[in-house]
């Protein structure tokens, strides 16, 4: 699925790879396996750890088949094909987008079961998706519906289409929440139009509970278990049609996939198998910020725990004062819409010694430098150190990044990461 990946040559479009690679071919480069530290990278560079991308994946995995859920990894996360590759190959059911790019990127790279959690209303898209479904008997292809205007405006734009669109209908999350029908009423009308509409099939209920307002274990909970009745009820007023093998009952972020696997274990037998799909996408990198404090092993530290896999690494270029020093890493480098980069090791320019980056805290980011605050306690942190920063938020860490390399904890680089945002 992505071998093409490896014969893309090296060259200025990709930051911080080594200068004397300008060139090769991404697979001719991987093959060297240089050491991230000494084999000519350049600073800022970003570093996803081999090993904990590997443990996050089989966790997930475990996790879901413990708990008696299909899986569909949101792509956003990363856009990565060779990552997507891994999560099939770690038995993904498919992978979830949001937006019609990013399921022509999937598609690019041969993945044929794709969840769309966004109403579809783009008529250009809607056609490039008839094409899809008409060219290949095997894809398979599910996206959100949540009202009725949208259900009209998918059917116009199908018009001609060979096969129909399956959808599911989206419930909100609550009042001032984000997308989705906000009553089961509204949940009902919106089937309605569906069964009325000649290019869709309705096949199941889905929505995301990690817009549930002010969400507690509570609340969440309460809001899954009305979406899991709405499956129910609909199932009982014969709104799936006939022929459909398997009912869909979708959430599933990166907060709550514990409450999910709880209330969705609760969904009582119904006219058909149902499909419970969970669509967790930040696991494959974790983070060092938004998605340690609110993994879900945090509740249940007996099923496991994920691994931070980002490291950026930038250079002191600049230590103006005992109490402050300057690396050329920043916005453009790292992400910072939710928490600031956390200074986790510095690497000695003089012999390499990797020791922790006590007394360094970064405090705030410019374009392209990062402001640390230092302490007595890293007087010894000197111009031309790498220091090592760990990262919050995989959906902006990722986008700014094309090719990133992947590596093992001595420093080798064993393959890179090619990111389509």
């Amino acid at each position: 699925m992505t071998d093409d990946l490896g014969d893309e040559r090296v060259d200025h479009r990709f930051k911080g790879l080594p200068i004397d690679a300008e060139g090769l071919t991404v697979g001719a480069l991987a093959a060297q396996r240089r050491n991230l530290f000494t084999g000519g990278f350049t600073t800022p560079v970003l570093a996803l750890s081999a090993e904990s991308v590997e443990h996050n994946l089989a966790l997930l995995e475990a996790y879901s088949e413990r708990h008696g859920l299909a899986f569909a990894p949101h792509g956003k996360t990363s856009m990565a094909p060779r990552l997507f590759e891994r999560q099939l190959e770690h038995g993904a059911w498919g992978i979830t987008a949001a937006v019609p790019h990013q399921a022509r990127v999937y598609r690019a790279f041969g993945i044929r079961r794709i969840f769309l959690a966004n109403e579809l209303v783009d008529a250009a898209a809607l056609r490039w998706l008839a094409r899809e479904l008409a060219g290949d008997a095997d894809v398979h292809f599910v996206c959100y519906v949540d009202s009725v205007r949208g259900v009209e405006l998918m059917d116009e734009a199908l018009e001609g289409s060979a096969r129909p669109v399956d959808v599911v209908v989206e419930l909100g999350a609550g009042d001032g929440a984000r997308t989705g029908a906000r009553t089961e009423a509204d949940c009902a009308a919106v089937g309605d139009a569906v069964a009325a509409a000649r290019h869709l099939r309705l096949v199941g209920v889905a929505g995301y509970e990690g817009e549930v307002p002010d969400a507690t274990p509570e609340s969440v909970r309460a809001w899954l278990r009305r979406l899991t009745a709405l499956a129910v009820d609909f199932d009982k007023a014969g709104r799936f049609p006939a022929g459909l093998e398997e009912i869909v009952v979708s959430a599933g972020g990166s907060a709550w996939f514990d409450t999910v696997a709880e209330v969705f274990a609760e969904l009582p037998p119904l006219s058909r198998p149902v499909l419970k799909l969970l669509r967790s996408g930040a696991y494959v990198s974790h983070d060092d910020g938004q998605y340690r404090n609110l993994t879900p092993f945090n509740r249940v530290p007996e099923e496991g725990a994920l691994q931070p896999a980002f490291r950026l690494w930038a250079q002191v270029v600049s230590r103006p004062t005992a109490e402050q020093a300057f690396v050329n890493a920043g916005k453009r480098d790292a992400a910072y819409d939710l928490h600031l980069p956390e200074a986790q090791v510095v690497r000695s320019a003089r012999d390499g010694s990797v020791r922790p980056a006590t007394g360094i805290t970064v405090t705030r980011l410019s374009d392209q430098h990062a402001w640390l605050e230092t302490t007595e306690e890293a007087a010894d942190l000197e111009v031309g150190d790498w220091v090592g920063m760990g990262l919050s938020h995989p959906c902006t860490s990722f986008d700014k990044w094309q090719l990133i390399p992947l590596v093992e904890a001595d420093g080798t680089v064993v393959d890179y990461i090619r990111t389509f945002f």
